[in-house]
Parts: C-alpha cells; sequence; structure tokens
C-alpha cells in the first residue's frame, strides 16, 4: 500500500504540473558537464553593447567576459579593418578617442583626414596600422566619468578573438557583430582575390560554425546576428549566409552610408516591407522610436508597432545608467527606464553599456519559465524519497 505522505506529495506534484503546463527536465547542475545551458528566447534580449563598457573599456576582452558574468545573452561588437587586412573588434574609424596613440612619437606621421559618411575627419585611423601596432596600444574609457582604474590596461582584440570568447563561455552566449562603415572600409583596405570588406566578415563567421536561419537548431547552437547601418552590405551579405540580420537605423534626419537615403526614409512602411525580405529586425536609436525634448520624453512614433507588423524585432540603442544619459522621466532609476522599454514601448532586445542592471531588472520582474522548472525539479527531489 502506497505511503500516504507520498501520496499526497504525488498529487501536489501533479497539480502543479498540471498548473504549469511545463514538462520538467534536467535543471543545468543534473546535465552533462559538456552541455551548455541554451540561449533563453522567452523574454527580450540582453544585448552587451561593446561588452560591459560601463564597467570596463570598450571592445576589449574584460569587458566582454565581464558582460557574460552578469548575463548577456549576446555580446555586441563593431568590426573594422588593420591595414594589413585584419578584422578587429573597434568602434571608431580613428584610434584618437579611445586609445593612447597621440602618446607615441612613432606615429606621428600617420595622423590624416579622410572623407568618412560625407564629412572630412582627422586622426589616427585603423585602416593606418597594422595588427602588430594596433595590439601595442591600450584603450582607455570612451567617458571621463567612468571607472578610470582600468584605462590603459587592455590591448585591441580581434574578431576571431572576440568569437573565441563567446564559444569558451560556460553557457551558450551568442554574438553580435556590426559591419561597421563598409565604404569607408572598402575603399581603404584591400583584400586579395577581389574580395570585399563583407566577404571576410562572414567567411570569418562560417570558419567558426556560425550559420541557419533565426531560432534554428543551428543557430541556436551558435547564435549570431549581423547588423549594419549600411543597407546594401545587408542585402550583399544575405546571399552569402542565412544569418539573421538586423539593419540600425540613426536620427531620423541623418542619411545612410551608402544609399543617401534619409532615416525617415527609411523607416517608412515601404521601406520596411523591403527590407524585410534581408532582415529579422531593425536596430533604431531610441530616440527615434520615443522623441526627446528638453530631456523628456514626448508622445512615442508607432515605428515599433509598424516593425512588429512587418514581422521585424526590434532591439534598440542604446541604454545606459548615468544621468547624463537617463531622461528626467526615469528620475535617475534606470530600473524605470527598462521597465518603460520592455512593458510599454514592448522592444524585443535592448543595447545596454551595463550588462548586470538589466540582467537584474528581467530576473526580479520576470515571469521565468525556468525558473519555475528548477522549483518543480526541487519538488520532485523532495518526493523521490517517498515513491
Amino acid at each position: 500500500m502506497a505511503n500516504p505522505t507520498s501520496f499526497s506529495l504525488a498529487v501536489f506534484l501533479l497539480y502543479i504540473i498540471g498548473s504549469t503546463a511545463r514538462p520538467i527536465y534536467p535543471i543545468p547542475s543534473e546535465d552533462d558537464y559538456e552541455t551548455r545551458q541554451p540561449l533563453q528566447t522567452f523574454r527580450p534580449y540582453n544585448i552587451a553593447h561593446r561588452g560591459s563598457n560601463g564597467e570596463i573599456p570598450e571592445e576589449t576582452r574584460p569587458a566582454y567576459l565581464r558582460a557574460i558574468e552578469e548575463g548577456a545573452d549576446f555580446i555586441e561588437t563593431d568590426i573594422l579593418s588593420s591595414k594589413d587586412g585584419v578584422l578587429i573588434c573597434f568602434h571608431d574609424v580613428i584610434l584618437d578617442n579611445t586609445t593612447d596613440v597621440a602618446k607615441y612619437k612613432k606615429f606621428e606621421n600617420r595622423k590624416r583626414t579622410y572623407e568618412v559618411e560625407r564629412v572630412n575627419v582627422t586622426g589616427f585611423f585603423t585602416v593606418d596600422f597594422t595588427l602588430e601596432e594596433l595590439k601595442s596600444l591600450r584603450v582607455h574609457h570612451r567617458y571621463s566619468f567612468r571607472d578610470p582604474q582600468y584605462n590603459g590596461k587592455f590591448q585591441i582584440i580581434t574578431f576571431e578573438e572576440y568569437i573565441s570568447i563567446a564559444l569558451d563561455a560556460h553557457r551558450v552566449v551568442g554574438i553580435y557583430p556590426e559591419i561597421k562603415n563598409p565604404v569607408f572600409i572598402n575603399q581603404h583596405v584591400k583584400w586579395p582575390n577581389g574580395k570585399r570588406f563583407e566577404d571576410i566578415f562572414v567567411k570569418t563567421l562560417e570558419k567558426y560554425g556560425y550559420k541557419g536561419s533565426y531560432l534554428s537548431k543551428e543557430w541556436l547552437k551558435r547564435p549570431a546576428f549581423i547588423q549594419s547601418f549600411a543597407p546594401t552590405s545587408l542585402v550583399f551579405v544575405s546571399n552569402q549566409t542565412d544569418l539573421p540580420k538586423v539593419f540600425l537605423i540613426d536620427d531620423v534626419t541623418v542619411r545612410t552610408q551608402d544609399t543617401n537615403q534619409s532615416y525617415w526614409e527609411i523607416t517608412s512602411d515601404k521601406y520596411l516591407n523591403y527590407i524585410k525580405n534581408y532582415v529579422v529586425g531593425i536596430g533604431p536609436w531610441k530616440d527615434t522610436i520615443v522623441p526627446v525634448a528638453n530631456n523628456y520624453l514626448e508622445k512615442p512614433t508607432d515605428l515599433v508597432a509598424r516593425a512588429h507588423a512587418h514581422n521585424l524585432q526590434v532591439h534598440p540603442y542604446t541604454y545606459r545608467n548615468e544621468n547624463e544619459f537617463l531622461h528626467f522621466n526615469f528620475s535617475q532609476d534606470p530600473y524605470k527606464e527598462y521597465d518603460y522599454w520592455i512593458n510599454k514601448i514592448g522592444v524585443d532586445g535592448l543595447f545596454t553599456d551595463f550588462t548586470g542592471s538589466l540582467h537584474n531588472f528581467q530576473e526580479w520582474t520576470s515571469n521565468d519559465s525556468k525558473t519555475e522548472s528548477k522549483i518543480l525539479h526541487k519538488i520532485a527531489h523532495l518526493v523521490s524519497p517517498y515513491t
């Protein structure tokens, strides 16, 4: 005859399972040690903008490692090139803003003036330095009000080094590389056999096994989004890989790098209907979605609703904790900002400089089905001695 206590616990367990309609599966600690925890897809993506660069200088190995530690779903990076055609992780086409290049006398004669996106820019350009020379530089924070203790300690990393950081993580961590300034890079760097920047970019992803359409079995194993402000680059690479692509959108008054269209034109329904054949989403500057006047939010536009109507995801940028970036509506509270964008505007992912803050907010506020399953496993563990 069954133990009454065992019977009662079993009934309780079945009731809980029936209520949640969630299957029981091994918690990560009980899985094979070689099996990594999968990417979460049940809530907006936490996209570590240039790593956790609110804490550690952007695009460096420690910034990406910190982002992974803090719970990032994707680590984001900008891809440029060295003079000798090695793809690197770096945001600006010039080195001046985030490295110590100016202190080296041996590089004094490298300063140049080039046209970049229809504007003359003067500085030390990545395309005039070999990878070895770039590696000799040290990176510092973009903003002086951020923690200076890591300034001058870390070097520029390559695209392949960045990929390795994601692949070496203890769980599945996606990558989110940007084809940065492709028009400029293709003008100043020449690869063999008539190849172009985009070809080398895609070849690198393929080398490390990144392939598959969005949410396919292959993609979930090694998730990646390809992003760019240049629509022609996204169309070009769409013929080379089925990895999902995201079209970045700047202020509506700005023109694209390669088609001379304003972002006002390319947020029209007509253009969204065109670009959805090549991309799975858009990445707008957040003030494009909700205009700002005198540091206060105005009435939201319908961009998110229209993008969703075209079956496009929306991943806005950039969320930062500091008062310099928080609009007055949020009372200097980044959690209020996350709540507004996730629960009122309804975005599908957020580019943030502070990965840990977004992760904590989502852990505290979202209905995490995985947490439910972990509780069920604990109950099952308690029941097992009596069955």
